[in-house]
């Protein structure tokens, strides 16, 4: 399968584009690859959908964050807009407001002259169901290898009794208004010549028919409040507050439309023994002061079980150790983060008096006064730094 192209070299624009400008170069593709200008031109066809996918993302400041982040696998893991394949009736259904706003009309057009005379307008409105948000809370061990979870929710399902279509015996009849097509039509006059808006029947709603008999259950809407058990496969290395979507998870809408997304948002639990900073753990290690100056083996926890790293003589307190690869895994793939061990020399609070005899012993011999060398010196300096 082909990698995606980046959505800014999709559509010709900079991160920095202005709402305004980014409007402006989708309307240039969506003028140059729609179908009713291309007319059975598959070529055509993809990148039209592909524009859709590319401004349906950078225009949502939420997904537009997630893309900058983390790329194409911030929208996947369960699904971005095109990951799952959707068809020109999805584009549509989806993208009715946009088309609206970008072309002044309804949600669909076609252009006069061009093409077979088949208006992408003349597809029935479709009702799109909203979108269900909750929050997933997960232990840095989730993160580290991925987790499925299976997550009780309430949300407004296709009725059963009906099959979602909201009539009694499927007793319908056809909108006398829009004579069954779900649209009215207006032809306008623009720069670009003779263009036809059409916009939803207000008396069907789009259907192009009317329910003569109504769904005791639902009363006529097709969708109840239900639950439903949904099973969520998280990828391994998100982060907190990162959101995931589940394509058609969400909402059901009313009368067999497309259903509403279910966005995950990540909540991540805080360690008993790690801190997290991006895709690095840090852990601070105590130690007596006798291991600080002969040297010694300690055992450190990591998210993989436990491993032992060198104290050399000497150790001051403060010194980092890195190991390399014991962080959590990158959510792109490209590896894995570190794990950083702060030493911390563990001083006494109390002695007993053999203790003290033993230490007055000590401080006088030479190795037990201070002599710090250059780089120990120069501790304040870097202290200076942190707070400049």
């Amino acid at each position: 399968m082909a990698s995606k192209r980046d959505y800014y070299e999709v559509l010709g624009v900079d991160k920095n584009v202005t709402p305004e400008d980014l409007k402006k170069a989708y309307r240039k593709l969506a003028l140059k690859y729609h179908p009713d200008r291309n007319p059975g031109d598959k070529e055509a066809e993809e990148k039209f959908k592909e524009a859709a996918e590319a401004y349906d993302v950078l225009s949502n400041p939420d997904k537009k964050a997630r893309y900058d982040q983390f790329g194409h696998a911030g929208l996947d893991g369960a699904g971005g807009f095109g990951g799952q394949g959707m068809s020109m009736d999805d584009i549509f259904s989806s993208f009715g407001s946009i088309f609206g706003d970008l072309f002044g009309g309804g949600g669909g057009f076609s252009f006069g002259g061009f093409g077979d005379g088949r208006s992408s307008g003349g597809r029935r409105t479709v009702q799109r169901g909203s979108n269900l948000r909750i929050k997933v809370k997960l232990t840095l061990e989730e993160i580290d290898l991925g987790v499925e979870k299976k997550i009780r929710v309430s949300k407004y399902m296709p009725c059963k009794t009906c099959g979602g279509s909201g009539a009694r015996n499927n007793s319908f009849e056809t909108c006398s208004h829009c004579h069954g097509t779900g649209v009215v039509t207006e032809m306008r006059r623009s720069l670009f010549g003779q263009m036809q808006t059409q916009s939803a029947c207000p008396y069907c709603g789009g259907q192009g028919k009317i329910i003569k008999d109504k769904c005791p259950d639902c009363h006529g809407d097709g969708i109840v409040k239900n639950e439903d058990i949904i099973t969520i496969n998280i990828p391994a290395g998100v982060a907190d507050g990162m959101q995931l979507s589940m394509r058609g998870q969400g909402n059901a809408a009313p009368h067999g439309g497309v259903p509403g997304d279910l966005i995950i948002q990540v909540e991540e639990l805080p360690h008993d023994q790690f801190e997290r900073q991006d895709n690095n753990l840090f852990y601070n290690a105590f130690i007596t002061f006798a291991e600080a100056a002969m040297g010694a083996s300690i055992e450190i926890p990591t998210l993989h079980g436990r491993v032992r790293v060198k104290i050399d003589q000497g150790t001051p307190s403060g010194k980092v150790i890195r190991l390399k690869g014991k962080g959590l895994p990158d959510i792109n793939g490209y590896g894995r983060g570190d794990l950083l061990v702060s030493i911390n020399v563990w001083i006494p609070k109390s002695l007993t008096k053999e203790e003290k005899a033993l230490l007055e012993s000590l401080k006088d011999h030479p190795n037990f006064q201070p002599n710090p060398t250059k780089q120990e010196r120069g501790f304040f300096d870097k202290m200076k730094d942190l707070f400049n």
